[in-house]
């Protein structure tokens, strides 16, 4: 099995906070930039602690993964140090709770079993796109519009049809997206994010580590340590069958089903959007259990095939 390609020593709090750090230019936290070379992008390990408040030693040991215990004071004035926005200081969070837990429990795959009455659901929201995802990405369930909402990814084998593969290794994926390179950028945030608590979880590493070897553009957004987190806002399509859509969307976590999400498409009434929801809905039929049904993969994508 293909494993997360991680940089070598510390750890994940380290690595993030290392990543985050030579982001962050001198100027944009007022410090004055003196003469001579810097070889170091970003901010100097003795800058960034002297504007956290904290020891040049202390944040070594910690940016190195022998400290694991930071106090919550001292992950804020990180963060603010660091100009962190929202997602990224809640990651930084989630990160000193992790190393500071220190597990030495397997890690397992969450459960693919869907939640007593999700698919009545998802019928019910017809004609109105609709799926579930796992926290990997991995598309668990959707009604017909939902199915065919990512154009051409019916004609994967149902265990193959994850998102973010999609977005990476899909033909048709470019063109579905005016906005491809934000969508990517906002897809790797959210498997950062998974990554940094749980590194070794198997749902995550085998995803991560193919994609890595098949895709050189996740792999460099992989290296730039980004971390999002969007289960609401609006997204335009150009798609094959019904043209142009620019529709909002809903992400609904599953009550008992933490590691699932439902996404939710909604166009406003009377709009060619909602006129194509219903063409979507109508394509040429799927068969009952669609999200679910495999195919001969010889008929798929070579990037998709034996992986």
């Amino acid at each position: 099995m293909t494993t997360t390609q991680q940089p070598t020593g510390g750890s994940a709090l380290g690595r993030f906070l290392r990543a985050r750090r030579e982001e962050v230019t001198p100027t944009e936290v007022g410090l004055t930039i003196g003469p001579g070379i810097r070889r170091t992008p970003g901010l100097r390990r003795e800058e960034l602690a002297t504007l956290a408040g904290v020891s040049i030693d202390y944040y070594t040991r910690l940016e190195r993964g022998k400290e694991t215990r930071p106090s919550s004071q001292v992950v804020d004035a990180l963060a603010r140090a660091l100009k962190l926005g929202e997602d990224e200081h809640e990651h930084l969070r989630d990160l000193a709770a992790s190393a500071a837990r220190r597990s030495t429990d397997t890690p397992k795959a969450p459960s693919r079993a869907l939640p007593p009455g999700i698919e009545l659901i998802l019928e019910r929201l017809r004609p109105n796109p609709a799926y579930v995802v796992s926290r990997s990405m991995d598309l668990l369930a959707a009604n017909p519009g939902g199915l065919r909402l990512w154009a051409g990814i019916e004609e994967w084998p149902a265990p193959k049809r994850n998102i973010a593969r999609y977005l990476f290794l899909h033909p048709a994926a470019k063109d579905l997206f005016a906005d491809w390179s934000n969508q990517v950028r906002g897809c790797v945030g959210r498997l950062r994010a998974l990554a940094g608590t749980e590194p070794d979880a198997p749902d995550l590493t085998s995803l991560v580590g193919e994609l890595l070897v098949k895709s050189p553009e996740f792999a460099k957004l992989w290296d730039r340590y980004e971390v999002r987190s969007h289960t609401i806002g609006r997204k335009t399509f150009h798609h094959p069958l019904v043209g142009d859509l620019n529709i909002g969307y809903q992400g609904l976590e599953l009550r008992g089903s933490p590691d699932q999400a439902m996404l939710v498409y909604y166009a406003e009434p009377g709009s060619r959007e909602e006129d194509a929801f219903v063409l979507l809905d109508m394509a040429s039929p799927l068969v009952e259990g669609a999200a679910d049904a495999a195919e001969p993969a010889a008929e798929f994508p070579a990037d998709v095939q034996g992986t």
